[in-house]
Order: C-alpha cells, then sequence, then structure tokens
C-alpha cells in the first residue's frame, strides 16, 4: 500500500500506478535523497524532535540501504511510486518505528526539490570539468599551431589570413564562458528548499539552515511557495547545456568540412571514424556528426522546460515531474559529448600543408593590399576599389596578388612598388596584425598564455 494511501479506500489502478511513477528514472537520485534524509534527520535530532536513538537506527538504515544499492545487493521496486518513497519505505521495515519518524516537517515537495539541486549540483561539477579537459586539449593543439596559416571564413568564403592556434582558441573561449555560466548557475542552484513543506513550512521548530549547511549549501530559500515550486535554475541548466551542445556543433560542423576532400585541413584518428557498408575509399566523420545530431536534442529541451512551466500556478503541480526526464537526457548526452568529442581533438592530424595552399589562392590578403596603399596615402575607399579591380584582374588571368608583376601593379595605380610583395605575403598579414585579441603569433601565444592561467585558476 502506498505511503500516502489513507485517505484513500481504494488501491490505486495498476495502469494509473504506472503512468504517475517516475522511479524509472528519478532512481538516479538515490544518493542525494539518501544525503538530504540523513540531514535532515540530524536536524530532527537537534531540534529534539526525534531521540538520538531514533537518529541513529534512521543513519544505520539509510547508510545500509545506499550500500546494498550500490553493491547491487537491493535493486530498486518498479513498483515504487518514486525513489523517494523507495527509500522511505525500505527504511521503515528495517525500523518500523523511528523510519516512520523521518518524515515529519517534511513533504516530498520539499524533498524532491531538494534532491534535484544535490543531483544537478553533482553532475554539473562532472561537466565543469570535462569542460577543463576539453580546453586543455585545444590549448595543446593550439600551441603546436600558432604558425599555420589557414583561412578565415566569413560566409565560408575565404576572407582574411588567420592562424590555426587562432582558429582553435576561439572555441577556447566559448567553452570559457561555458564554464562560467555554469559557475553562476551554481550560485542561484546551492539553495537548500527544504522546510518550504508542501508549500507553507511547518509547525515544527526546525532549524533549516543547519540543514543547508550540512549539505554544503550556501543559503536557503526564503518563500516557501517559492521553494516547492522554482525549476528556474533548472531551466537555466537546461539553457547552459544547450549552449556548450550549440558550440560543441558549431565545431562540428567545421571539423566535417574540414576532413572532406575539398578541403583536407585534417584527419581524423581511425578510432574516432567509420566507413561506408558498401563504398570503401570511405572515412566518415561519425563522431561530429552525432554530436552535431545530438545538439538539437538538447536545445530543444529548453524549450520543453519552459513551455513545461510557463502555465503553471503556485505552488507544485505534477507537471513538474517531467523536469526531469528532459533535464537528466541534456546532462547524459553533454557528458556523453564531451569525452569522446575531446579524444576527438586529441587524436585529429592537421594537413598544415594544405592549409597553406588553400590560403595561398583565396585573395585572403586583399586587406592588406588596401591597407598598403592607405598607408601610401591612398583614402580607404579609394583603395579599395583599386584592390578591388587587382582582384578581379587576377581571376580573369588566372593570377594571384602575390605573383602578379609591379608594372601590372603599377598600371591600376603608381605607388605600388616592390614592397608590395612583402606587405602582402601571407607570414606578413598575419605578423602584423598584433592589436590584442588578433591571429599574430606573438599575440595568439599571449592569448594561449592567458587562458591557461585561468584554467589554473580553476582548480
Amino acid at each position: 500500500m502506498a505511503l500516502w494511501a489513507g485517505r484513500f479506500k481504494k488501491e490505486i489502478n495498476a495502469d494509473v500506478n504506472a503512468f504517475n511513477s517516475s522511479i524509472s528514472f528519478d532512481a538516479r537520485m538515490y544518493k542525494h535523497d539518501i544525503m538530504g534524509s540523513q540531514a535532515h534527520a540530524k536536524m530532527l535530532a537537534k531540534q529534539g524532535i526525534i531521540s538520538r536513538q531514533d537518529l541513529d537506527e534512521i543513519l544505520q538504515g539509510l547508510n545500509d540501504i545506499l550500500q546494498e544499492i550500490e553493491e547491487g545487493k537491493l535493486l530498486f521496486d518498479p513498483e515504487a511510486e518514486d525513489i523517494h518513497m523507495f527509500i522511505e519505505a525500505e527504511l521503515t521495515k528495517r525500523y518500523p518505528v523511528s523510519g516512520k519518524k523521518l518524515h515529519t516537517a517534511r513533504s516530498r515537495n520539499d524533498q524532491v526539490a531538494l534532491d534535484l539541486r544535490l543531483y544537478t549540483r553533482d553532475e554539473m561539477n562532472d561537466i565543469k570539468n570535462m569542460l577543463i579537459e576539453l580546453m586543455k586539449v585545444m590549448i595543446e593543439k593550439a600551441k603546436d599551431h600558432t604558425h599555420t596559416i589557414m583561412c578565415g571564413y566569413t560566409h565560408l568564403q575565404r576572407a582574411q589570413p588567420i592562424t590555426f592556434a587562432h582558429h582553435l582558441m576561439a572555441y577556447v573561449e566559448m567553452f570559457y564562458r561555458d564554464y562560467t555560466r555554469l559557475e553562476d548557475c551554481l550560485k542561484r542552484m546551492n539553495v537548500s528548499p527544504l522546510g518550504s513543506g508542501a508549500l507553507a513550512t511547518t509547525t515544527y521548530p526546525i532549524d533549516r539552515m543547519f540543514v543547508a549547511q550540512e549539505l554544503g549549501m550556501d543559503d536557503i530559500m526564503y518563500n516557501s511557495l517559492d521553494g516547492v515550486s522554482d525549476r528556474d535554475y533548472a531551466i537555466e541548466l537546461a539553457n547552459d547545456l544547450a549552449m556548450i551542445m550549440m558550440h560543441l556543433s558549431r565545431l562540428s560542423e567545421e571539423i566535417i568540412l574540414w576532413c572532406s576532400w575539398e578541403f583536407k585541413y585534417i584527419e581524423l584518428d581511425d578510432a574516432y571514424a567509420t566507413g561506408s557498408s558498401i563504398m570503401p575509399q570511405k572515412k566518415n566523420p561519425d563522431i561530429a556528426e552525432l554530436v552535431r545530431g545530438k545538439s538539437a536534442r538538447v536545445i530543444n529541451h529548453v524549450s520543453t522546460l519552459l513551455t513545461m512551466m510557463k502555465g503553471l500556478p503556485l505552488a507544485y503541480n505534477k507537471d513538474m515531474q517531467e523536469d526531469k526526464e528532459t533535464l537528466f537526457d541534456s546532462i547524459d548526452q553533454v557528458k556523453m559529448c564531451l569525452p569522446v568529442f575531446t579524444d576527438m581533438i586529441k587524436t585529429m592530424k592537421v594537413n598544415v600543408e594544405r592549409m597553406k595552399e588553400c590560403a595561398a589562392k583565396g585573395f585572403i590578403n586583399a586587406t592588406d593590399c588596401a591597407d598598403y596603399l592607405v598607408k601610401k596615402g591612398r583614402a580607404f575607399r579609394e583603395a579599395y576599389k583599386t584592390t578591388g579591380q587587382l582582384v578581379a584582374y587576377c581571376i580573369d588571368h588566372d593570377e594571384v596578388l602575390e605573383t602578379l608583376p609591379l608594372n601590372v601593379y603599377q598600371s591600376f595605380d603608381e605607388v605600388f612598388d616592390e614592397d608590395i610583395y612583402q606587405a602582402i605575403s601571407l607570414l606578413t598579414c598575419i605578423e602584423n596584425r598584433k592589436v590584442e585579441g588578433g591571429p599574430a603569433p606573438v599575440t595568439c601565444q599571449k592569448a594561449i598564455e592567458r587562458m591557461v592561467k585561468k584554467l589554473e585558476a580553476l582548480k
């Protein structure tokens, strides 16, 4: 019989019980439910609401249940309504008197709200560590390629010369922002709702701050209605996870392009690619494609949570049970993608010569040609037009700016001189972009060193 069955004269319909049950997905919070219950029991004893003997039995029972679950000796009952009721029922089997006292001054509403915060806090810490590892791998790869020239693109058209290190470090900046977003979310997540009761606290003289401190939480929630009905932190976390996946997806798209025959900028390690069942020449970037695909799923979960919450009156409503599968899946997908993605980046080979070859053929030094004219006294718009005419001439005559004869240059503007070739060499174009945040090797090296210090400060 259900623990809440006193009000009811009939057993719940089997189909309704299965429909109502959440243990199939919330069982993963067993550690956090036990952790929260232990802190609650200690507070009840401290306040004289239960005896010391009751506390000892409750703590012993919960510790035994935890150990047996982790050793596989105690299996979750699929007939249980949720993990909270399962653990409480199991405790009362072992300690019938004291076990029934555990729920004093507590509702499942604030119990569930606490467990989810504790669970997501731990999962968030795992994800933060995975982000750090990914950033470290990308930084190490960037260190090897501060002088590797490649095309920078806009509209997927060759635009200006950059280095591969500069490109990689752009993603490191994104992932660092993702890390800080998780840190910021933690400030709103790591507060205790326990003591809010069903919605209006309790008449027992509880010490809410004691429980919060026992659980390593920063504070309590100061409105009981908000305490049991708030899922802002879950939506915020889902959004942060969606941002991580969006950044992984953008990089995945570039990796997919880069390892195509049309680009050939990189080659993925055989361990992180697959073949075709019919085309023996194929080497498919399946890992990157799966990450790109899974990003849509995680992004959609944010909308699901927002839509689920938008019409709910205060306080708790059963709709809110739907927060878990959605949020858990977002967590699972990010934790699945980050490690394999990190290893894929670590093992990929960079085709330095191919990148340089493509950079040499895309007129990506045209801006530098215009800047050369400006330094010779021409207005930028005039220089821009002249350079555009030069590019058009090169295309018509199958030339590039680097090999165009000086007399042709001078037919467009007499200020051109021999120093034009030095000014538009790709190496010069890169090295002259020393502005903070630019691709010059010296600037990029500083960016790498700065980020390394940031990551060291996170430890």
